[in-house]
C-alpha cells in the first residue's frame, strides 16, 4: 500500500514534468515561427524596396528626370500659351505619332526647361560668363536652340512619319483590295490589314477602328486620320473611299483603281530618286575622291620635281 502511494505521487510528477516539457516545445516552436516571419517581412519589405528601385530604374530616362521637371512648368506654360498655338502643338505632336505620350503643355514646358536650363548653365560657366559679348551671344545661341531644338525634332519625326506611311500606303492598299475581293466588309479588310501588318498607318486605321466601335461614323474617323497623317496621297484614297460610300460606288472597283494609281506613283517616285542620283554622287567624287586620285597620281612628280630643284 506504501509502495502504490509512493508511486503515485512519482507518476503524477512524471505526468507534469512531461506536461510542462510540451507546453515549452509548443511555446519555442512559436516563437521560432514568429521570428522566421519577422525576419522574412523584412526580407520582404527590403526586397519590395529594392523590386521598387528596378522598376523606376527600369523607365525610361525621359519619364524618370526629364517629365517631373516638365511637370513642375507645365502652369507656367499654360499662362504663357494661347490656345491656338496649344491647338496647333497638340496637331503637330499627333502628327508625330504622340512621341513619349506628350501633351502640349508638356512639350511647352520641355521647351521652358531648355531654355531657361541651357540659358542658366551658359551664365554660369566661366569661361563663357567672362568673355563678355561674346559669353552673351553664346548664351543667346544656347537660349535659341533651347527654343528651336524640340520644333526641329519635331519637325524632323513628322517627315520621317510621313514618309513611313507613305511607303507602307501601296502594300496596305494591296492587301484592302484582296481583303474586299475575298468576300470582307471594308472595315472587316482594315480590321485584316491593322492585324497583319505593323507601323505607323496601322495604327492610325486601328485608331479609326477603335473609334467606330465605339459609335462614331467611319468617314468622319477617316478624316481625322487624313488630318492627322497629311499625307497627299492618304488624304486622296480616304477622300475616293468616302465618295464611293455616299455615291453607293463598290468599294472593290474604288480600291483596284486607287492600288494601281499608288503603285504608278510608287514607280514614279523610284525614277525621280534615281535621276538625282548623280548630282547627289558628284559631291562625295568632288570633296573626297578626286583630291585622293590626285595625290596618288600626281604626287611622286610633284616630289620629283622638288628634288631636282634642290639638286
Amino acid at each position: 500500500m506504501a509502495a502504490e502511494l509512493t508511486a503515485t505521487p512519482l507518476l503524477a510528477v512524471l505526468v507534469a514534468a512531461l506536461a510542462a516539457l510540451a507546453v515549452l516545445t509548443v511555446f519555442a516552436s512559436l516563437a521560432g515561427l514568429s521570428g522566421r516571419d519577422l525576419v522574412r517581412a523584412r526580407l520582404g519589405h527590403v526586397d519590395a524596396a529594392a523590386s521598387g528601385r528596378d522598376l523606376e530604374l527600369a523607365e525610361p530616362f525621359f519619364d524618370r528626370v526629364i517629365r517631373p521637371v516638365v511637370g513642375h512648368l507645365r502652369g507656367v506654360a499654360d499662362r504663357l500659351t494661347s490656345r491656338q498655338r496649344l491647338g496647333r502643338t497638340e496637331l503637330r505632336l499627333s502628327r508625330a505619332g504622340s512621341p513619349a505620350n506628350m501633351r502640349p503643355l508638356d512639350f511647352v514646358a520641355f521647351k521652358l526647361a531648355l531654355t531657361g536650363g541651357g540659358g542658366g548653365a551658359a551664365l554660369l560657366l566661366p569661361g563663357i560668363a567672362g568673355n563678355g559679348i561674346v559669353g552673351v551671344l553664346l548664351a543667346s545661341l544656347i537660349v535659341g536652340g533651347g527654343l528651336i531644338g524640340p520644333e526641329l525634332w519635331l519637325n524632323r519625326r513628322i517627315r520621317t512619319r510621313q514618309r513611313r506611311i507613305l511607303l507602307a500606303l501601296p502594300d496596305t492598299l494591296d492587301l484592302l483590295t484582296i481583303s474586299v475581293r475575298a468576300g470582307l466588309s471594308f472595315d472587316g479588310a482594315l480590321a485584316r490589314v491593322v492585324e497583319k501588318t505593323s507601323g505607323p498607318l496601322s495604327d492610325e486605321f486601328r485608331r479609326a477602328l477603335n473609334e467606330v466601335r465605339v459609335g462614331r461614323l467611319r468617314r468622319e474617323t477617316l478624316r481625322d486620320v487624313a488630318a492627322r497623317a497629311e499625307v497627299p496621297a492618304l488624304s486622296n484614297f480616304i477622300g475616293a473611299i468616302i465618295q464611293a460610300e455616299q455615291l453607293g460606288v463598290p468599294i472593290g472597283k474604288v480600291l483596284q483603281v486607287q492600288s494601281d494609281q499608288l503603285r504608278i506613283e510608287r514607280r514614279q517616285r523610284a525614277e525621280e530618286l534615281a535621276a538625282k542620283a548623280p548630282i547627289k554622287m558628284l559631291f562625295p567624287l568632288i570633296g573626297c575622291i578626286f583630291p585622293s586620285m590626285f595625290i596618288v597620281l600626281l604626287g611622286p612628280a610633284v616630289i620629283l620635281l622638288l628634288l631636282m630643284g634642290t639638286g
